[in-house]
């Protein structure tokens, strides 16, 4: 049986977080498929096309995990990709409540769509893109909190040298 997962989101900029989703979710499904999100009401740091390059550089070569891209609502391209299962990532309570009425709405939406939630690791509950961006943004250090290619990628971004 080929029991496949969504784990969509902006990845702007992929975090340790992220990647520890996707190996929590490698353990639930045969195969994922991580899906940026492209959002024209965001200003994102990185293009879609920069956010999937740093994506696939930062999980190898794993046959197991697909990077693409959509557009417009998740259910639209769940229903387009023939998997209606999604992966989301649950940092705190916060987190629940928003992820709990998306659920149900995607439900509602395309009734065979099904959310599986886990948990983000105890070293990354605090961690999102946002914040790291910030950080990054105002000159603070990220590293540990994103992969080596992505701390490079947002050093080149900010115009900042690599830290040694």
């Amino acid at each position: 049986m080929n029991r496949a997962a969504i784990y969509p989101g902006s990845f702007d900029p992929l975090t340790n977080g992220h990647l520890a989703i996707i190996q929590r979710g490698l353990n639930l499904f045969d195969r994922l498929v991580v899906a940026v999100a492209n959002n024209p009401q965001k200003s994102p740091m990185f293009t879609v096309d920069e956010r999937k390059a740093l994506i696939r550089e930062a999980v190898g070569n794993d046959p197991r995990v697909e990077v693409d891209s959509f557009d417009g609502l998740m259910v639209d391209y769940a229903r387009t990709r023939g998997i209606p299962k999604v992966l989301r990532g649950l940092r705190a309570v916060s987190d629940f409540e928003y992820e709990f009425q998306l659920a149900n709405m995607n439900k509602k939406l395309l009734p065979e769509f099904e959310s599986v939630f886990v948990m983000t690791g105890e070293d990354y509950f605090f961690v999102s893109a946002r914040l790291v961006r910030e950080v990054a943004v105002f000159g603070g250090n990220v590293e540990g909190l994103v992969p080596p290619n992505v701390l490079e990628a947002l050093q080149r971004k900010l115009g900042r040298p690599p830290r040694t």
